[in-house]
């Protein structure tokens, strides 16, 4: 860990990475910006473009935010640079983010995470799949961005 986002020390500007910016990490960067408003810049990208997922629209409204104006995009099509931290969710978006970052200040953490596409069954289990990563994520974010509840009253 660097000194700009050690422990206790959040990071100003986080990007999310997976291999096709259509699951993960859209889900990842919903929660961060629901947590953190106005206070993380986030992004996410993926290693190639995938398809919008109408199953995170509908996992993610269960909690009440709204992933439905996401368009997926790779690392090249993202327009900014300049992250404190870098979150890979797959293991290829992983080595494309050490690859695109060797030679800049910025901490790249893996989490794996497991893909939810590949659940099958009844629309109720595939539901489930996404909604226990969505539920995985929503944890690792507070924890690993020391997230407080706002005071009540």
């Amino acid at each position: 860990m660097s000194a700009l986002t050690g422990p206790g020390v959040r990071p100003t500007a986080v990007l999310f990475a997976c291999g096709m910016n259509a699951v993960r990490s859209p889900m990842a960067a919903a929660i961060t910006r629901n947590l953190f408003p106005n206070q993380i810049y986030v992004r996410s990208a993926g290693v190639r473009k995938g398809e919008r997922d109408p199953f995170v629209d509908a996992v993610m409204a269960e909690i009440g935010m709204d992933t439905s104006k996401h368009l997926p995009k790779t690392f090249e099509e993202l327009d900014e640079s300049g992250f404190d931290l870098v979150v890979t969710l797959a293991p290829e978006a992983h080595h494309k983010a050490l690859e695109l970052t060797r030679t800049e200040a910025v901490d790249v953490e893996y989490w794996p995470t497991m893909d939810p596409t590949l659940a099958t069954g009844s629309r109720e289990q595939i539901m489930d799949a996404y909604r226990g990563i969505r539920d995985q994520l929503l944890m690792r974010i507070k924890k690993r961005l020391a997230w407080t509840p706002p005071p009540s009253g």
